[in-house]
């Protein structure tokens, strides 16, 4: 499995926003490194500013500690509620007997928010402000000042290191928190001015970026990206989980799913829900699909030139050759299965397994 990746330049990396789905970004990261992927500068929002710290910091370990070990614990005050009933309220599965949610949700209703007082700790145990001084990497953060009513890109280097925890929670103060001040101003999570940060990247002269996107809601900012910048976007097709779900369970899951996206795009994996490698042809491809198909009375003609592309019409791979319908046909059929996801096939090792 011959890597695909030009690992001759130096990139730029934009971490997008998502709460616990944040472990995800540290999957990827893993990948890269074990890639040799270099970089020399880092944009983050919300949970990518926490993430994008410890990137300028260079320390994978950490990052990979930290988030195997998340609990709700280390980000949220629950009070009198305990983890199982937040979760439940976060899932919206409670019924009768669990009428005594209700005064508790009410309180954090009546304390105008979440009590983040473990996540302040947390970030400050987590991030050293000297690291990120005397880093060789370029580090810029988005927020929204509620105080100043604007938007915010931060290059996070010049900042004093004593405000430099601070900006990264402002980075990351999602609403649904307790509002309250850091320095001397209120802040709002930088969602609501660039989910994506690529503007401060290329503002500074980066050409050659990497985008780390999470599914979820945000504001991209629209900009035009100038003819010789180029962006590799890793994504994932998979369900992260509850953005308010810090737990380990989920973000080891996430950094899975990371790490293997990454993987997708730095080796030419195919597949959505899967990871193969690929070594079929297309007219291999097809015969796979003629072979499994329900050709029906009108023929092979009919199905060639009607059925199919209907099916892939729906299917959303209209623009891909045989190999790529196949595969999605593959996975449906994987997926019935419960065949697991979270490793990479053999494309005919993975079409054996369906047989």
């Amino acid at each position: 499995m011959p890597l695909q990746f030009d690992t001759s330049k130096t990139y730029a990396i934009a971490l997008e926003g998502g709460g616990a789905k944040g472990a995800y970004e540290i999957g990827v990261w893993q990948a890269l490194e074990e890639a040799g992927v270099r970089y020399n500068a880092v944009s983050g929002t919300s949970v990518g500013a926490l993430n994008g710290a410890l990137m300028v910091m260079r320390d994978l370990p950490r990052a990979i500690e930290a988030w195997s070990n998340i609990h709700v614990s280390k980000v949220i005050d629950l009070g009198s509620m305990d983890a199982a009933d937040y979760k439940k309220l976060l899932d919206g599965k409670f019924d009768s007997d669990d009428w005594q949610l209700l005064p508790r949700a009410l309180d954090v209703i009546r304390n105008r928010g979440l009590n983040v007082a473990p996540l302040r700790a947390w970030v400050r145990e987590l991030v050293d402000a000297k690291k990120i001084k005397s880093s060789d990497v370029d580090f810029y953060v988005s927020t929204f000042s509620i105080t100043d009513f604007k938007g915010l890109e931060v290059h996070v280097n010049e900042l004093p290191e004593d405000q430099i925890c601070d900006m990264l929670l402002a980075s990351a103060y999602h609403p649904s928190f307790r509002l309250e001040k850091l320095g001397s101003k209120f802040y709002a999570d930088g969602g609501f001015v660039d989910t994506l940060p690529l503007h401060s990247l290329v503002e500074a002269g980066y050409r050659d970026i990497i985008a780390v996107r999470i599914p979820g809601p945000g504001i991209e900012r629209y900009f035009k990206l100038p003819d010789d910048a180029s962006v590799t976007t890793i994504q994932t097709y998979a369900d992260l989980g509850n953005m308010l779900n810090f737990e380990a369970e989920q973000a080891r899951r996430d950094m899975a799913i990371g790490f293997l996206d990454a993987k997708r795009v730095l080796y030419g994996l195919h597949g959505r829900l899967y990871y193969v490698d690929r070594s079929m042809s297309e007219r291999e491809a097809l015969s796979w699909i003629l072979d499994h198909a329900d050709i029906g009375e009108k023929g092979l003609r009919d199905y060639l030139e009607r059925s199919l592309p209907h099916i892939a019409r729906q299917m959303d791979v209209s623009a891909a050759d045989y190999y790529d319908l196949m595969l999605a046909l593959a996975e449906q059929r994987a997926e019935k299965r419960n065949l697991p996801q979270l490793k990479i096939y053999h494309d005919r090792d993975f079409l054996k397994l369906l047989d």
